[in-house]
């Protein structure tokens, strides 16, 4: 089963990029875009001196409010002449609520597409809508780098470490999986008394030849201190255009933020990457 909705969330107009790589998914797809506009409240209406803090949570609001409207207007003018099928909303939310809004939204995509949350000129709100999506949502998620390039997922890396979250990312990935030329199965410096012992990835790589993805598996010695630098370095080698892996977290009051590793790995992914919690 393929992907049949697919999700992007835009906090401002400056998002280009990201909106025009959605539109690309979408139409590789055959799915419906699905594009939620947000206006954000960034205020705390708590910390005013008494009297006053009704009249500027209001203002505050009002301003959220119509930023989110010329965000939506902004996007249905550059979706009109699309191929494809689409639809657009708008809400505005305080950043204390932005998770659940997103994270709801999220859960019914079948695909979220969003930009690096770490890089220079990112939204301010990025960091939290990709968690969102991840820990609240549950939804799988594509961060692009830069801009969605077409022929794209023809090479995919796997980052294999044998753990529920990296194989509940090869499982929302199985329709991109298929359609590649071919998958690796990247291992680092397995752990020889780990579950699959001698055979790292020979039970992944078992499974997605059943579903006839072209698998086949490469381990790697841990040369760098960074995971993330070893795997950027590999995918340069074989020439991947896309990386598989889980998104880790921990939980910060209730919520599940991105740990380190995964941290580091949006920071300095030259290629998109597919995530799931």
């Amino acid at each position: 089963m393929g992907y049949k909705t697919i999700l992007t969330v835009l906090t401002n107009t400056n998002q280009h990029k990201q909106l025009d790589s959605a539109i690309a998914m979408a139409r590789r797809e055959d799915a419906h875009l699905d594009v939620f506009c947000l206006g954000v409240d960034h205020t705390q209406s708590g910390y005013y001196y008494a009297g006053a803090s009704a009249y500027v949570f209001q203002e505050s609001i009002d301003k959220a409010m119509a930023a989110a409207s010329e965000l939506e207007e902004k996007v249905r003018e550059r979706l009109n002449p699309e191929d494809i099928r689409w639809s657009v909303d708008s809400a505005v939310a305080q950043v204390g609520g932005l998770s659940t809004l997103v994270g709801m939204r999220a859960r019914y995509a079948d695909l979220v597409v969003l930009s690096r949350p770490y890089c220079e000129g990112a939204p301010t709100d990025a960091e939290a809508v990709t968690e969102a999506a991840l820990f609240e949502g549950t939804a799988p998620v594509l961060i692009v780098p830069e801009e969605l390039k077409s022929p794209f997922g023809k090479k995919i890396m796997i980052a294999w470490n044998q753990s529920n979250e990296a194989m509940a990312a090869v499982r929302r990935a199985l329709p991109l999986l298929i359609a590649a030329d071919s998958v690796e199965i990247t291992i680092i410096a397995p752990s020889p008394t780990g579950p699959e012992r001698s055979d790292p990835g020979g039970a992944l790589c078992q499974m997605l030849t059943r579903h006839g993805v072209k698998a086949e598996i490469a381990v790697l010695a841990k040369t760098q201190p960074l995971v993330s630098d070893i795997l950027n370095r590999r995918a340069t080698e074989i020439g991947a255009d896309m990386l598989v892996m889980g998104a880790y977290g921990h939980s910060r009051f209730r919520e599940a933020i991105l740990g380190g590793a995964t941290r580091n790995m949006l920071e300095k992914a030259q290629v998109p990457v597919l995530m799931t919690h």
